[in-house]
């Protein structure tokens, strides 16, 4: 018996339910639980009632909807087992949430026997959606709704390269990520997840993280592959399991890029 998927109208009804929680909550002054968890590498890595509660509401409705399916969340961990597992960041940039930027998105992923096949971004404030189907790729916000497609036949030295902080570039010298930027047009910061949606459509060409979990990435994998780029680990892997990760719009670009990276 073939598992149930769900449809995305379903994710939809999930990161509305987020939305609830984590909309009313940004810059919200002084009215945000802040507390910390421990993370190697950070001395203060930023938890809030905003992620908890969304967390919450994504799964009581998964649950309920479908209980057999496996959920596996940043904030309450691992439950349940099988071919069909959830994937959940409920507030995937916490610090720029702190900050009132907002690039900071809800990720919603799917596995299906280990290999991300749907997703969905939802950044609430903006009033932007992200998401792939099983098929295609698409965003929807102010301009409409269209189909996403990533920037094709591009040369290194025309490609925008973006990673999230110049903190861990440093910490990990055998990754070569200043030898690429010397090469790339030019290399920008802080964009979080909405980088990773901006590769998808086509405004970023090279996005390179250095220690993401799989709650970081399972959303967007899907949605930058059916936009058709290509997203790996630094040894060209699939990249469900997090650590080094490596997204391009063109995937011929991707494996120069890896080699750049791998000296």
């Amino acid at each position: 018996m073939n598992p149930e998927l769900p449809d995305i109208a379903f994710f939809h009804a999930l990161a509305d339910a987020a939305d609830r929680q984590t909309l009313p909550r940004f810059r919200a002054q002084g009215d945000l639980n802040i507390g910390t968890k421990p993370k190697e590498g950070f001395r203060f890595d930023p938890v809030t009632d905003a992620d908890r509660e969304a967390e919450r509401a994504i799964r009581d409705l998964i649950s309920a909807r479908f209980p057999e399916h496996s959920i596996m969340g940043e904030e309450f961990g691992t439950t349940g087992s099988g071919p069909i597992q959830w994937i959940l960041d409920p507030v995937d940039g916490t610090r720029p949430f702190l900050c009132g930027i907002p690039v900071w998105g809800t990720l919603i992923g799917l596995l299906l026997d280990g290999r991300a096949t749907m997703g969905m971004m939802s950044q609430p404030f903006t009033n932007e959606r992200f998401w792939a189907d099983g098929r295609s790729a698409w965003r929807s916000g102010t301009q409409g709704e269209h189909r996403l497609s990533t920037r094709k036949d591009i040369r290194i030295d025309q490609a925008i390269l973006h990673t999230t902080s110049p903190e861990p570039i440093g910490r990990h010298p055998r990754v070569h990520f200043n030898r690429l930027a010397d090469q790339a047009l030019m290399t920008r910061y802080g964009g979080e997840c909405y980088a990773m949606a901006m590769l998808a459509s086509g405004q970023i060409d090279i996005c390179v993280e250095f220690s993401l979990q799989p709650y970081d990435i399972a959303a967007l994998i899907p949605i930058i592959e059916q936009a058709g780029g290509r997203v790996s680990n630094l040894a060209g892997e699939r990249p469900e399991d997090g650590g080094h990760i490596v997204a391009c719009g063109c995937p011929r670009l991707h494996e120069a890029v890896l080699h750049i990276l791998n000296g």
